[in-house]
């Protein structure tokens, strides 16, 4: 299993419009072959930071679907970013 998870800071009068553009990402993404869970949503603390994460089976998968994934206007209003891969070797309950 691959996780997908961070924070991407976005100009603070641009989260809506950055929101509302990750809604047909979100879409595909949840219906790609290999994709579990796939999340964009705005921090309830920050004004200008959304949270992401996504939860594949494969790195080929995930790979796949950003082959496919949406176009590079929606990351005009980032400012930065701080997302990063995990690979997880085994999962159960806690």
């Amino acid at each position: 299993m691959l996780i997908v998870s961070g924070k991407i800071y976005v100009k603070p009068a641009e989260r809506e419009k950055f929101l509302s553009s990750s809604l047909e990402a979100i879409g595909k993404a949840r219906l790609w072959p290999g994709c579990t869970d796939f999340i964009v949503a705005a921090d309830p603390v920050e004004p200008n930071r959304v949270n992401v994460y996504e939860e594949w089976d494969s790195e080929a998968q995930l790979l796949a679907f950003r082959d496919n994934g949406p176009d590079d206007d929606l990351y005009s209003v980032i400012e930065r970013a701080s997302v990063a891969r995990h690979i997880i070797a085994s999962s159960g309950p806690p």
